[in-house]
């Protein structure tokens, strides 16, 4: 059993400059932290979230009790903690939950200048102004550099974006099943998924709370598309196949008379009923205005765009050593996508470690226990990662 995590929040009054143009005059950043800053301070880990992700990466809750809540463990909990790949008796890890998310930071479900919940109105954020709003976290707890930075997926990006923009204060980033940036069918697939939301009669142009209703239809379809681009097709086919939901396994002439009488708003397969389940979950907890402004950050990381599309130029002010780790099925974030940034790495004469894994989970490897995975982790953090 994990132990207890204890959330906090940081309130900030220095304000932050957005890539964007716009300025938080103040915001509020809801962390966690796990194991103990050592006296030179020199062992802090940073792990960076995905999507639907947030500071919540290890442990469990407790209940009123003081008992660990069932089904409350961080979304990293096997790969974070005491005796793990990253082992918090050793390590001081920081978990910060990003500027524009649902899950405590400041937001779109959080109260703006006015009094009011930003809704749609908050500013656009990037990568890089996650980055610089866990830097001045970082300030607060007085850690001037990190043993490591880690992220999967846009965490990933996160953690390739600290060791250029802060190249001093990061003496590792270990970036999981990620790309330097998102090719075009990757921003296709988030352009749809936006159009579902925003499209959802109950959208309301983004101030839906106003409303006292919530794009829940547009949300549940958000979250189908992105799963099924989570899973590899050897996956899908080995857990659900043709499967068809016990309702029809009937006999011949039944299941021929069953599938005719479907409507379009029955559940015929397996595969479907298993996407409107995680569509349903995800929408009760997940934030519409959220998932807009995260993968709109997702669709603009680019650190080459400034350079011309030349990335070793964007990868130059890196000093950190990296350990890139990809996955055979990932084709969302393909080994392709990993392998340029190491070739980029290297031509800046950076310490690269390198692995793909031969995986059948496709993009959600990164998230799953896979003993080479893991064992890789573990070995790159007890010998590379000096605390």
């Amino acid at each position: 059993m994990s132990w207890i995590a204890t959330p906090r929040s940081m309130h900030m009054a220095q304000p932050l400059a957005l890539r964007s143009g716009a300025v938080l005059s103040e915001y509020t950043l809801a962390y966690e932290t796990y194991g103990t800053l050592n006296a030179a301070r020199d062992n802090a880990v940073l792990i960076c979230h995905a999507l639907n992700a947030s500071h919540h990466v290890a442990g469990c809750y407790a209940d009123a009790h003081g008992a660990p809540m069932p089904r409350s463990e961080g979304w990293w909990d096997n790969m974070v903690g005491p005796g793990k790949p990253v082992d918090t008796d050793r390590f001081f890890v920081i978990g910060v939950n990003n500027l524009g998310s649902c899950f405590g930071s400041s937001g779109p479900t959080t109260g703006g200048p006015s009094g009011e919940l930003w809704g749609a109105d908050f500013p656009v954020v990037t990568v890089e102004d996650w980055v610089q709003a866990q830097a001045a976290l970082l300030d607060a707890l007085g850690i001037e550099q990190l043993a490591a930075v880690m992220g999967g997926s846009l965490g990933g990006m996160q953690a390739l974006s600290w060791a250029v923009q802060y190249p001093q204060r990061v003496r590792h980033a270990v970036v999981v099943a990620s790309a330097p940036n998102l090719t075009a069918e990757n921003i296709a697939f988030n352009e749809v998924a936006r159009r579902a939301i925003v499209t959802d009669p109950d959208f309301h142009d983004g101030h839906y709370r106003r409303h006292g209703v919530l794009p829940r239809r547009g949300l549940r379809i958000a979250r189908m598309i992105g799963h099924i681009t989570y899973l590899s097709d050897d996956v899908m086919n080995t857990k659900f196949g043709r499967s068809l939901r016990p309702l029809a396994q009937q006999g011949a002439e039944a299941l021929a008379r069953e599938l005719y009488q479907y409507t379009t708003h029955d559940v015929e397969f397996e595969i479907e009923s298993y996407l409107r389940y995680q569509g349903d979950k995800f929408a009760d907890y997940f934030d519409a205005n959220t998932y807009l402004l995260i993968t709109r950050a997702l669709d603009y990381f680019d650190p080459a765009r400034e350079h011309g599309g030349d990335l070793a130029r964007a990868l130059a002010p890196a000093q950190a050593n990296f350990l890139v780790v990809s996955f055979s099925t990932d084709w969302r974030f393909a080994p392709a996508r990993s392998q340029d940034m190491v070739r980029a790495l290297l031509q800046n004469r950076r310490q690269v470690s390198y692995a793909e894994i031969d995986a059948p989970h496709g993009h959600d490897a990164f998230l799953l226990d896979d003993a080479r995975y893991h064992a890789l982790v573990r070995h790159y953090f007890t010998q590379q990662v000096q605390a």
